[in-house]
């Protein structure tokens, strides 16, 4: 057997659309994004900001939970989000919002894997045991955006996919995160 499993433990999804994911952050007070490599990829940068705006807009508290290690470089969630000109104040590193993850109502993954799978936390057979990572799954709600279940970068199945408090979205990044702006701006 494979390090996080094989195909035949592999557990059932829950998996929605934008617009459902539109409604769980419209209800929410806090939202955390966890942008990965997925959405450098996607070039899905300036979307996320769009949904900052919006959210921000309706009294929303929004971060951007960044892992020193998400995408291909160090700092390269920073770069991306500078781009889109995502305000620096609410980009967070991991060791400083970990702690205020289990009372975020949303946390949204932007193509991140690795770095949010809890079973760096307790599987001593993952090749990740030990790594750190953004406590995502500890959020009242996840919202996870990937094209499909394919592992990260680690090749293992992401236990946060299954969890009871995740929807799935899929699709590309920038397509997804554009139809939830335009359903958050009541265009759909």
């Amino acid at each position: 057997m494979q390090a996080g499993g094989s195909a035949a433990e592999a557990k059932a999804v829950k998996s929605g659309t934008s617009r459902d994911a539109a409604d769980l952050l419209e209800n929410a007070s806090t939202v955390v994004f966890v942008p990965g490599y997925g959405m450098a990829v996607a070039q899905a940068q300036h979307r996320v900001r769009e949904i900052y705006d919006q959210l921000t807009k309706r009294g929303i508290d929004v971060k951007f939970a960044i892992h020193p290690v998400a995408g291909r470089m160090p700092g390269h969630m920073n770069v991306l989000l500078a781009e889109a000109e995502v305000p620096y104040d609410a980009l967070i590193e991991m060791d400083d919002i970990n702690h205020d993850l289990p009372q975020t109502d949303v946390v949204v993954v932007v193509g991140a894997n690795d770095v949010v799978n809890p079973a760096a936390r307790h599987d001593k057979a993952s090749p990740i045991y030990g790594m750190p990572i953004i406590d995502a799954d500890r959020a009242k709600s996840v919202i996870a955006i990937k094209r499909s279940m394919n592992p990260g970068f680690a090749g293992i199945e992401n236990e946060l996919y299954s969890a009871d408090n995740t929807l799935m979205v899929f699709g590309d990044a920038k397509g997804v995160l554009g139809e939830i702006a335009k359903a958050l701006a009541g265009e759909s």
